[in-house]
């Protein structure tokens, strides 16, 4: 057994003792540590450390994987491509500690990997991995690559870490009162509690909270209830537990659902995505409680600590000066990947989050006549950059970087970076100057890359989604893209479009060159605005607060199985 004193390196406060676990599929923790893939990953790395630094009894269970995600890497016409590296971390501890779990009906063995907290300044976490040599080699495979896309793959991992975390905890002899899944990834865990309680769902409820974070059809697994049996996902639960779980469905299982339903609680992680996912859900019987909680990162780790000082003490021109030596910083980052040298006097407008269709990276160039127009305008010169991962099987995202790519190679003022990973991010977030965030309406659930950029001096320029609206004054500490009311998408992407470069044009722009000492006082707002609200400290205090330390009332049980018929 591994005892309190091996995990923790901190005493921890009396306000935080209640014993928690942590499931994400991802962490972000630092650079050096690639298991992770976008912004739930940031997430959970930011949890983490605020965690560590309010002295929480909590501890993160998550999966080492071996080729992280992918290396984003360029082909030989500036393409995008994925490559896979082997990973290696001399600073995690082998526990020691290898134990069997059951996938597909096999015998898998799960090797216990742990990160100290004095390593990166985080709770400890728990990396667990097939990749040993007691393992075939399809086993071994579970933990290869971070969302895999084969289904069986995608479903033997949660199976790792569900399964396989609440399973290590009891292995490790931690009484665990408080099992949080980030997102439904980890559901066999509720399974595997299910079985461990007799079958009896309110005292599997007693344990668990569920922070669902999409509206996105992909971001809530489901699969066949069927195949899930033939994966070992039930973990012998009657199979009419898990058929009410999944009702109206006869034949699919949803994570979300199934989570919402095995759970005592449950958080969207904005105001407005808590009220999208309660309208989501509300037609389903015997869900829990939906409430919000709004997502946050780290300002320890975020914030560039000269502008804090500057911001502090109120020395305009020393803040200024510093944000041009951060500019530079990120422009050596464009000079060596494309051979343009940028001007840290430019305004410099970033978009930089996981490429995904519904985020719309291309809509500042729809009409790409009019987007020359204003990069050529020497008048008031501008600096654009893009920057993020698609999912390396999801062509339709890669078609839209590749296009960018295309597009804006011949323009010395443009340009599309590869390696979005922490390092990348934090200097575009301290080097730019208007972060650009441009999801269809309705479709981002939090989005946190804004708030860091905030942090660092960088002004929101969004659509009013997510997070935006529990932060924004328009003009006065961000600027509001104003959603079309169009019901028809190629209609709302050219009213927004048009918005969003006549904000640029007639606004932003003019203000950044012609009323310095006005950007100063807005970009000023933002940094004081955005903290300590959206510090990641709030946010890991409320979870303690709202939903590990609420009391649990029992809803409407689910009707008991007739019948002991396992699945």
């Amino acid at each position: 057994m591994i005892t309190s004193s091996e995990l923790f390196s901190y005493k921890i406060d009396k306000k935080y003792a209640k014993p928690a676990a942590y499931f994400s599929m991802e962490f972000a923790i630092d650079q050096p540590l690639k298991i992770y893939s976008g912004g739930l990953g940031f997430l959970a790395g930011s949890h983490m450390r605020s965690a560590y630094e309010l002295k929480q009894n909590l501890i993160g269970i998550g999966i080492l994987w071996k080729y992280g995600y992918y290396d984003q890497e360029r082909s030989i016409d500036g393409t995008l491509k994925a490559g896979y590296v082997e990973k290696n971390y001399s600073f995690l501890t082998d526990t020691g500690i290898v134990f069997p779990i059951t996938i597909h009906n096999h015998e898998v063995k799960v090797k216990a990997w742990l990160l100290k907290p004095e390593v990166f300044q985080t709770a400890p976490i728990f990396l667990l991995s097939t990749d040993i040599p007691e393992n075939d080699h399809l086993a071994q495979t579970i933990c290869h690559r971070l969302y895999d896309s084969h289904e069986s793959a995608r479903i033997a991992q949660s199976i790792l870490l569900g399964t396989g975390g609440a399973k290590l905890l009891d292995v490790v002899g931690r009484e665990t009162e408080v099992y949080h899944m980030n997102e439904g990834h980890a559901l066999p865990m509720c399974f595997y509690l299910l079985n461990k309680f007799n079958n009896d769902l309110e005292e599997v409820k007693k344990r668990v909270v569920f922070t669902t974070h999409t509206p996105e059809k992909a971001g809530n697994e489901e699969h066949s209830i069927s195949y899930m049996d033939v994966m070992s996902f039930f973990h012998k639960v009657p199979k009419e537990t898990v058929l009410e779980l999944a009702a109206p469905d006869e034949h699919n299982l949803s994570y979300t659902l199934a989570a919402l339903r095995m759970s005592r609680k449950a958080n969207g992680v904005s105001v407005l995505h808590g009220e999208v996912s309660r309208n989501m859900w509300a037609g389903f019987e015997n869900i829990c409680e939906i409430t919000s909680i709004t997502n946050a990162q780290n300002k320890t780790y975020w914030m560039d600590n000269q502008l804090a000082n500057h911001l502090e003490s109120g020395d305009d021109k020393a803040l200024v000066e510093r944000k041009k030596v951060l500019k530079k910083e990120l422009f050596k980052v464009v000079a060596n990947q494309t051979g343009k040298i940028f001007d840290e006097n430019v305004i410099t407008l970033v978009w930089a989050r996981r490429f995904a269709a519904y985020k719309r990276a291309n809509l500042l160039i729809r009409d790409f006549e009019r987007f020359e127009k204003l990069v050529n305008n020497s008048q008031y010169p501008v600096q654009v950059i893009w920057a993020g991962k698609p999912y390396p099987e999801d062509h339709g995202a890669i078609d839209i970087f590749n296009d960018i790519h295309n597009k804006i190679k011949h323009l010395p003022n443009c340009a599309i970076l590869t390696g979005y990973e922490m390092e990348l991010s934090g200097l575009l977030k301290r080097g730019s100057d208007l972060w650009l965030n441009t999801p269809k309406m309705y479709r981002e659930a939090s989005g946190t890359s804004g708030m860091t950029a905030a942090m660092n001096a960088s002004v929101n320029l969004s659509i009013p989604d997510g997070w935006i609206p529990e932060f924004s004054k328009p003009g006065k500490n961000c600027f509001i893209i104003t959603p079309s009311e169009s019901e028809n998408s190629d209609e709302r992407d050219s009213q927004e479009h048009d918005t969003l470069l006549t904000l640029l044009e007639k606004e932003i722009i003019p203000l950044y060159y012609n009323k310095p000492k006005t950007w100063t006082a807005l970009v000023k707002q933002s940094m004081n605005d955005v903290v300590p609200e959206f510090d990641s400290n709030r946010m890991a205090r409320e979870y303690y607060e709202k939903m590990y330390l609420a009391e649990y009332k029992a809803p409407k049980k689910l009707s008991k199985p007739k019948r002991a018929e396992a699945i």
